[in-house]
C-alpha cells in the first residue's frame, strides 16, 4: 500500500468518506492482488501493468469510485454512468454499497490490463 494514499484517505474531512474510501481500496486490492497505487492528480489511483483500473475521488458531499477498461462489463444502469470505457459510481453519506460486487467488477475490467 502506498503511504500517500493512506495519507489522503486519512486527510479526508468525513469520516464517512475516510471509511468509504478505505472500503474502495481494500475492494480493489483483492480484485487486484498486485495493483499498483499512486496519487495522480491529486487522487488515488489503482494501476494493473502500468494501466489505469480504477480511481478515487472526492467532492464536499460524495464519494465517486470509477472503473476504467469498463466497456465489456455490464453494471447496474441505476448505479453506474459515464463512458462506455470508464464507469463511475457516486456515493453519499448514507449510501451503501457492495464491496464484493464492486471487487468483481474491478477483476473483471481488469482482467485485459
Amino acid at each position: 500500500m502506498n503511504q500517500e494514499v493512506t495519507d489522503f484517505i486519512e486527510a479526508l474531512p468525513e469520516s464517512w468518506q475516510a471509511e468509504l474510501s478505505t472500503r474502495l481500496r481494500e475492494a480493489v486490492h483483492r480484485a487486484i492482488p498486485d495493483v499498483q497505487e499512486r496519487i495522480q492528480y491529486k487522487k488515488p489511483h489503482f494501476l494493473k501493468n502500468g494501466k489505469y483500473s480504477a480511481v478515487i475521488s472526492t467532492s464536499k458531499d460524495a464519494v465517486s469510485f470509477t472503473i476504467f477498461n469498463a466497456s465489456e462489463l455490464t453494471l447496474p444502469q441505476e448505479l453506474f454512468d459515464g463512458p462506455p470505457e470508464r464507469k463511475t459510481i457516486k456515493l453519499k453519506k448514507g449510501q451503501t454499497v457492495d464491496a464484493d460486487q464492486l471487487s468483481s467488477f474491478v477483476s473483471q475490467a481488469s482482467s485485459t490490463l
